[in-house]
């Protein structure tokens, strides 16, 4: 049963994927890892990367159109689909900061939702893979919306969803600069680095864990 609220009380989480719940899909870390993995020249795929991954996070590429720039320019000794399954499998899940808005959101009945730029794939693989569907409420993927941050109207776009005054919405993120355009809207931008201390910070703003300890 979830606890009675004031008016003035935080009534919506709106949460980053990468950094946040899970790791980041495919950061810097990841194609080094695939570079390694594939003898991939790291340099050249991180130029092509850069020059095209905006596009494919913004839902203007598939997966295939960005791998077919970045990777498979040219023949390669593996296939697309071994690439894209490596891809997927550096994907982890942060359990902690997911129990943490679990618990949240059971005991004052928030609504919960993503704000995320994401591919579609990776994003739509990630929310199933891990089950975020079970505890978040919608989804505002780049790739799905067709906005990114830190371009304000995909949290526009969350808030006219939501429902709820951008006052009463916390923000958990893991790049400064994207907490500071949440707060720009009046949001509650929080620069989450671990559960524990975004754990303190969501309490005071009034979202206590069950025990009131992080």
């Amino acid at each position: 049963m979830s606890e009675v609220r004031t008016s003035e009380a935080i009534t919506a989480l709106f949460l980053d994927v990468g950094g946040v719940l899970l790791t980041n899909g495919w950061d810097r870390h990841a194609r080094e890892r695939a570079a390694q993995h594939f003898n991939l020249d790291l340099d050249e795929m991180n130029e092509r990367h850069h020059l095209t991954f905006d596009t494919y996070e913004v839902g203007k590429l598939t997966l295939e159109e960005y791998l077919s720039r970045v990777v498979f320019y040219e023949q390669r000794p593996f296939t697309p689909e071994q690439f894209r399954e490596f891809m997927f499998a550096q994907s982890m899940a942060f359990p902690e900061t997911i129990g943490l808005i679990k618990e949240l959101k059971a005991r004052y009945g928030l609504k919960v939702a993503v704000v995320s730029n994401e591919g579609r794939e990776l994003a739509t693989y990630r929310i199933k893979a891990f089950n975020l569907g079970d505890f978040v409420d919608f989804f505002i993927v780049s790739s799905f919306v067709h906005f990114r941050k830190p371009d304000q109207d995909i949290f526009s776009i969350a808030l006219d969803i939501a429902q709820e005054p951008a006052e009463q919405v916390a923000y958990l993120e893991d790049r400064p600069m994207f907490v500071q355009v949440a707060q720009s809207l009046g949001i509650h931008g929080i620069h989450h680095t671990h559960h524990t201390s975004s754990c303190v910070k969501l309490a005071a703003l009034g979202l206590v864990r069950d025990g009131s300890h992080c």
